[in-house]
């Protein structure tokens, strides 16, 4: 049955950065049906420009709520992202295959999964979606499936809802086993528009990508494998 049978749609909470992986995992969850619930984290992160790109992403696929939520990790540091320790630029394909890089940010996937459990669990939404992706993923170790699997664990003994039986949480992942390229077509052929996206870690005083960031250089590898034109404009 449908929302015209007076049925409603099923709920999920998505994390949303603004990327090219939040932005195709959305699209996703509304292509499946889902009311959106769009979550973005204002963390102390080195520029705004991907709250910009949140908003406009989780606009235009109709997202029914797009909630910024503000915590400070700028105050624990330890990353690039988000302390004064430089970005790295123009690391070959060997250097970011290899390794934990400068701009993983300490716990930060566990800390915006909490937060997105909580608010699932308010909303009643048992589906939670994250772009986190196993293969072209510059070497978090809070993108990989083991950890997915054992925080989904976890979220199923921790709420009341979960405990009372009344609701059991999924982490949906459906990037986690595609290429960057992978994802981009995942995501154009329903029509995503990659030019509302952003990704760089490192981006000018205009909002311009750098262009050669880790993050930079992943989207365009993913692009040119993909075979299809990058939307972004670099300012380098």
């Amino acid at each position: 049955m449908t929302e015209a049978f007076g049925m409603e749609k099923k709920k999920a909470v998505i994390l949303s950065s603004g990327g090219i992986d939040s932005t195709t995992a959305m699209a996703i969850a509304k292509h499946e049906g889902f009311e959106l619930y769009s979550l973005t984290f204002d963390y102390g992160q080195r520029h705004a420009v991907e709250l910009a790109a949140a908003a406009r992403t989780s606009e235009a696929l109709g997202a029914r709520r797009h909630l910024v939520v503000r915590i400070d990790l700028a105050a624990i540091g330890g990353s690039a992202l988000t302390a004064d320790i430089a970005v790295p630029h123009g690391r070959s394909d060997g250097e970011l295959a290899s390794g934990i890089p400068v701009t993983y940010v300490p716990a930060r996937n566990t800390i915006f999964l909490s937060y997105a459990l909580a608010w699932a669990e308010v909303l009643g939404a048992a589906d939670i979606f994250i772009g986190v992706n196993a293969v072209d993923y510059s070497g978090y170790p809070d993108c990989r499936p083991e950890y997915i699997r054992a925080f989904e664990a976890m979220a199923n003994l921790a709420l009341k809802a979960a405990v009372e039986g009344r609701m059991r949480v999924a982490i949906r992942t459906p990037l986690i086993d595609l290429t960057k390229a992978g994802i981009i077509r995942e995501g154009n052929a329903p029509g995503v528009d990659y030019g509302l996206t952003h990704s760089c870690y490192d981006p000018d005083a205009q909002g311009r990508a750098c262009g050669d960031c880790d993050s930079c250089l992943l989207r365009k590898k993913g692009f040119r494998e993909a075979g299809i034109p990058d939307p972004t404009v670099y300012g380098r």
